[in-house]
């Protein structure tokens, strides 16, 4: 009973975990390093799970299907960043607008083109049996992706080449074209890599999830808490913001249900705000100076 308990508190704290931060994870690269307030984060998510689902309904295995899902989306990303957002880079409150029309774009034409719902895939690799209790073998493995996602942004940004120049292009792009770098260019793969992120999320949550046009609204909440307690350093800060927020949703949706435990993370992003103007990264970074 106790090894019952023991497990079920921490499957519920890593499901969390877990989704915080691949909800996140393509907000972090467009909003905490580029600076583009992207409403549009949902709609890309939603691209990642229809794409998902149709290509697994059609016969492709459901990883390839997942991978079809980020690529389309990270394409369209691209697209959207070539047309629309390179233009709005220093206007962060135009940028919102665009960015808002986009979504409803998005949701009224896909609620269009594919009717109010459209066919699921099923949730893959079953259940295990811990005592009286079913646990989603699954979800397990979207553990596990989010701990190889944040090391994989890690190894990409900071121990390749091309995270060099994206980091040295976005916070310095005067002195970055100066020395030869394509910054149009970065910016638009930086931008689709973001776009391709929230993909990847709506393709590993579409097994688990209702395929309908607003399916993305259910990641925003979470996804924008998520960077902004992390702070500007989303790679020092992402992890500790989603486990610490991760806690307080587990704690209180074991408690007093899901509503409290949205309620919880609103109060600890205010909570953050006030106190950490920074954020967590800022806070880290500032205590090992």
């Amino acid at each position: 009973m106790l090894f019952e308990t023991v497990f079920s508190t921490i499957y519920q704290f890593g499901d969390a975990f877990s989704f915080l931060v691949i909800a996140c994870a393509g907000l972090a690269v467009i909003f905490g390093m580029m600076g583009v307030i992207n409403l549009a984060h949902g709609e890309f998510i939603m691209c990642g799970a229809y794409v998902t689902a149709a290509t697994a309904r059609a016969g492709l295995p459901l990883p390839m299907a997942i991978l079809c899902g980020a690529l389309v989306a990270g394409l369209v990303g691209m697209v959207v960043e070539r047309a629309v957002v390179r233009h709005l880079y220093h206007r962060p409150l135009d940028s919102i607008i665009a960015t808002w029309g986009l979504s409803l774009i998005a949701t009224q034409g896909v609620l269009i083109a594919f009717g109010s719902t459209m066919a699921g895939i099923g949730t893959p690799l079953g259940s295990i049996e811990i005592g009286e209790r079913s646990f989603s073998a699954y979800r397990l493995v979207l553990m596990g992706m989010a701990i190889a996602l944040l090391i994989g942004l890690y190894i990409l940004f900071y121990r390749t080449r091309f995270g060099v120049i994206a980091r040295a292009t976005i916070q310095k792009p005067q002195m970055a074209r100066a020395l030869g770098v394509d910054t149009g260019r970065i910016y638009g793969l930086t931008f689709g890599l973001g776009a391709a992120l929230a993909g990847l999320a709506g393709g590993l949550y579409a097994p688990t999830m209702t395929m309908v046009p607003t399916m993305g609204a259910t990641f925003m909440v979470e996804s924008f808490v998520t960077v902004v307690v992390g702070g500007p350093d989303i790679f020092v800060g992402a992890a500790p913001a989603a486990a610490i927020l991760a806690a307080i949703r587990a704690a209180l949706t074991a408690w007093y249900g899901p509503l409290f435990g949205q309620i919880g993370l609103l109060i600890a992003v205010i909570i953050v705000i006030r106190i950490l103007p920074g954020g967590l990264s800022g806070w880290i970074k500032g205590g090992t100076k």
